[in-house]
């Protein structure tokens, strides 16, 4: 409902969509239904059963557009994050900037100095991460389309041939876009970007979050 006000609560219960159950671990559960079973079976006398803790397994690669015209969509981006952070034990997160290129950070105040290689993200995290992309793709369609497009550096390599390579090795990908979706027609970066998610991109909304998530889960 895109009337509620979003909030990490909100986000919390929006991101429990993408689950993936498993017992691991050595820390033990009681298993109900085990209990009673093995009690009656006990002729009433308690019987307990454990079993290893279910938890999360599901994988999120967060990649987070910084700067520019995100500065505008810092606090919901905080609160995705926030929320992101404590629902996936299996989550790695980055920073890009406009657009992705050759490389992405993880410490935006040494953006310049501590660059990692996307060619490095791309062959380290399986193909069993969820891909989740966070910006509103308003840019110049150069810098999506041209070697030469990035605004801080030179890119050899257009940011649509980039983009490509993460969703080959990400097949289970989705972008959320902060920005108004009436203005999705209007801009034609976002549309850009949206034929090159094949349509997977969702408004950052609670609605939107909860398409997103069940996109990923199927």
């Amino acid at each position: 409902d895109d009337s509620v006000e979003v909030g990490i609560r909100n986000i919390k219960v929006a991101l429990k969509r993408l689950r993936h159950f498993a017992r691991s671990g050595n820390e033990l559960e009681l298993d109900v239904d085990g209990t009673i079973r093995a009690t009656a079976d006990n002729g009433g006398y308690l019987d307990l059963r454990l079993v290893p803790e279910r938890r999360n397994r599901a994988k999120v690669l967060l990649l987070f557009d910084v700067g520019g015209s995100m500065d505008y969509h810092v606090r919901i981006c905080e609160e995705l994050f926030s929320a992101a952070r404590t629902e996936f034990k299996h989550m790695e997160q980055y920073y890009f900037h406009n657009f992705l290129y050759d490389s992405v950070w993880q410490n935006n105040a040494r953006r310049y100095a501590e660059r990692r290689p996307l060619w490095d993200v791309i062959h380290t995290y399986g193909s069993d991460y969820k891909l989740i992309l966070v910006g509103d793709a308003t840019m110049s369609p150069y810098e999506i389309t041209h070697q030469g497009g990035s605004v801080e550096f030179w890119n050899d390599e257009a940011g649509a041939i980039w983009l490509r390579r993460l969703l080959d090795q990400f097949p289970k990908a989705i972008w959320l876009n902060p920005e108004p979706k009436k203005y999705w027609q209007e801009t034609e970066s976002i549309r850009l970007t949206r034929e090159l998610m094949e349509g997977r991109m969702y408004s950052l909304t609670l609605d939107g979050l909860e398409q997103g998530m069940r996109d990923l889960s199927r």
